[in-house]
């Protein structure tokens, strides 16, 4: 572990010594990489040169009870007591800090929501989560462009997709993706009984043109006409389109926007996340004795959440946990959800991963 420390510490003083260099200052793109890289090790050094202090104090403290004087001995005991937890702290939070990083987790995301099962209902609950998660973005200072949206015929959404800026969006968001349930008396119900409808989350992280790493002879492209509600925009302009990745036999289409270049740039970040998906799969079968991250593939049918209005309670089912807080949860407090989940995700890393 303090081998591993050392070379981080002395890769962040290189670090330092290169954001003076005034050829590194010269080079926008390397300065930003450069000190990245810098930032996200300084969190790091810092608990580590924390911790080699406390260590060093605990050991003096250690070295006086073979005095003799009684008082001093009892002086260095009461010092151990109260270093001893505090270095147990600093190397749980240096484990913590270790874990890698997913990439992926600072990237800005497409973000769908569509109703599922429940008819008029759903759609309304569509509305309420597209609200809450408004509310929770602006909390977290990101911005937002709506990219489609088909209202539901009495309120809410049958489908909205919007792209989410700012950081580390996927990084929290990415727990989102799954089926939403709620549990609640509709509008539309006359008697006063509880239905159970659902709506469903996909969160894609938004990859940049360079960083995707697919040849186009791989590729077939095919523009098609969106079929929608109709209208002329709808029946004259082919602004659908699909791309095929050849090698794989992978198909990934948009038809979100009326725009025809932002159906191509959605439609191939589906792409790439299919592809990727792919990847992890096969990592996953190679190494079954590492579990899967609780975050799920972001498939439709994985039941996440259930919102519960009679009882003023949301649970999130990969991780047990139940709220009392409901009509807070829907107006976009959701940090505690989400921390809790990051929380047990690096659990799970720790499990499965050698990082000490």
């Amino acid at each position: 572990m303090l081998e591993k420390l050392e070379a981080i510490q002395d890769r962040y003083y290189y670090l330092e010594e290169r954001l003076s260099d005034p050829e590194v200052l010269a080079d926008m793109k390397v300065f930003a990489k450069i000190n990245k890289e810098y930032k996200d090790l300084k969190a790091l050094v810092d608990a580590y040169k924390a911790y080699k202090k406390c260590m060093s104090d605990l050991n003096e403290a250690k070295s006086l009870l073979k005095e003799d004087d009684p008082d001093l001995r009892e002086m260095a005991q009461a010092e151990i007591d109260h270093l001893q937890p505090e270095a147990e702290a600093l190397e749980s939070h240096i484990k913590y800090l270790l874990i890698p990083k997913d990439p992926e987790d600072s990237k800005d995301v497409i973000f769908e929501i569509r109703s599922g099962t429940g008819g008029d209902e759903a759609s309304i609950f569509a509305g309420d989560l597209y609200r809450m998660y408004s509310k929770y973005f602006e909390s977290q200072g990101w911005k937002t462009e709506v990219l489609d949206e088909n209202p539901g015929t009495v309120g809410g959404y049958n489908k909205i997709v919007l792209e989410v800026y700012g950081e580390d969006v996927y990084g929290k968001l990415k727990f989102e993706s799954g089926a939403h349930r709620v549990q609640r008396v509709p509008k539309t119900e006359s008697q006063g009984r509880v239905h159970t409808s659902a709506a469903t989350v996909a969160v894609l992280p938004k990859f940049e043109e360079e960083e995707i790493d697919i040849r186009k002879d791989e590729l077939r492209v095919d523009t098609f006409r969106s079929q929608g509600a109709g209208g002329q925009h709808v029946n004259k302009t082919e602004s659908g389109v699909r791309f095929t990745h050849i090698p794989t036999g992978i198909v990934a289409e948009s038809t979100d926007s009326r725009s025809q270049h932002k159906n191509r740039e959605i439609a191939m970040q589906r792409l790439y996340a299919k592809i990727q998906e792919v990847q992890r799969e096969k990592a996953y079968a190679e190494q079954k004795d590492k579990r899967k991250s609780l975050v799920g593939t972001g498939d439709r049918s994985d039941k996440i959440r259930t919102y519960n209005y009679p009882q003023n309670r949301v649970t999130d089912h990969r991780i047990n946990l139940t709220l009392y807080n409901l009509d807070r949860v829907m107006e976009g407090e959701l940090e505690e959800i989400i921390q809790a989940l990051q929380v047990a995700e690096n659990a799970e890393k720790l499990k499965g991963e050698e990082v000490l």
